[in-house]
């Protein structure tokens, strides 16, 4: 099924001076800088990214690692002189890269979230750092499951996390992928595993949809937003690719503060769609925006920062009661 163009909520802004981050950016080899985690942490604006590297065609680079770089206002960014975490680090037995950083502070520790490739499958991450220097393990889910995210703070006593596991069989063969929530005593250990969205509640997706950035709590709810994929075969090439027949775009939703599965109100209409030419004429596979951290600010303004065509890193802005507002609408 073929779907509308999307349009964005005109609750977004965009950065005038997006990308905030690109590859020429980046102190060592890169190629593409996108999907980052972004939190304030310990009085500055802290930046993982994904780095992918030395393209060699199709869908392969020789190397990923995470990047990172710091900033004093959350739109002019440093990047550090190394990367923060290569794959030579990995400790895991079996995992070849990690990737697609989401970071969340919970009771002044940083921990991140990432997406890790097996010869199994795709695994879910949770590592926790108090410098940014180095990463301590603390689990990993079973293949696939990904785009996992962190509630910033506990829910009935529990740790709580947004998920994205990838049946096949189970769902006519082919994506169709949706939106869980699981609980954890410490981290480590999860279940009480519940279902929050399904790809049919979202009228702009017909593919996939998944978590997004880590939610941020506010007086109505935890405001979070999803990942929505519609896939259309009439596409063409659409970036460095032989053919990107897919779209992604930008939800948002509101999740009850004690029972997060359940939604208090969602739009029915596109956060963030691709629109600007860094996300729908350049880059390795255009039309695609993808928030990976979001900042509410103690002015009720709101960063969202998101990766343009898997290529770029870039930052729009809301105000949060506009935010909840097109939600309860």
């Amino acid at each position: 099924m073929m779907l509308p163009l999307a349009k964005s909520s005109q609750c977004i802004k965009r950065y005038e001076k997006n990308p905030i981050l690109t590859s020429a950016d980046v102190p060592y080899p890169s190629d593409l800088v996108f999907n980052a985690g972004v939190v304030k942490y310990q009085g500055k604006y802290v930046m993982v990214f994904r780095n992918d590297f030395d393209y060699e065609g199709g869908t392969c680079f020789k190397g990923t690692n995470l990047g990172l770089a710091f900033s004093e206002d959350g739109l002019n960014w440093k990047v550090e002189k190394k990367p923060f975490f290569t794959q030579e680090m990995i400790t895991i037995p079996g995992i070849r890269r990690v990737y697609d950083p989401r970071i969340t502070v919970i009771d002044g520790e940083a921990y991140l979230c990432l997406a890790a490739d097996s010869g199994h499958g795709i695994r879910g991450v949770i590592a926790k750092t108090n410098n940014f220097e180095d990463l301590e393990f603390l689990s990993i889910s079973v293949p696939d499951n990904r785009n996992m995210v962190l509630f910033p703070e506990k829910i009935g006593g529990k740790y709580c996390r947004l998920e994205r596991p990838m049946p096949v069989y189970s769902r006519g063969g082919r994506d169709r992928f949706d939106m869980w929530l699981s609980f954890s005593p410490d981290l480590r250990y999860w279940g009480e595993s519940r279902l929050v969205m399904g790809v049919e509640d979202v009228g702009f997706a017909n593919d996939k949809i998944g978590p997004a950035a880590p939610p941020v709590k506010t007086s109505k709810g935890w405001l979070t937003t999803f990942h929505a994929v519609d896939i259309d075969k009439n596409r063409g090439k659409n970036g460095w690719e032989n053919v990107w027949q897919k779209r992604y775009t930008t939800g948002i939703m509101l999740l009850d503060l004690d029972e997060p599965w359940k939604i208090v109100g969602m739009s029915r209409q596109p956060l963030i769609a691709p629109e600007a030419s860094y996300e729908t004429e350049e880059g390795f596979r255009q039309d695609v925006v993808f928030p990976g951290g979001m900042i509410l600010e103690d002015d009720g303004s709101v960063k969202i920062y998101y990766g343009a065509s898997d290529t770029v890193e870039c930052v729009a802005f809301a105000d949060c009661d506009e935010l909840i507002k097109l939600c309860l609408e």
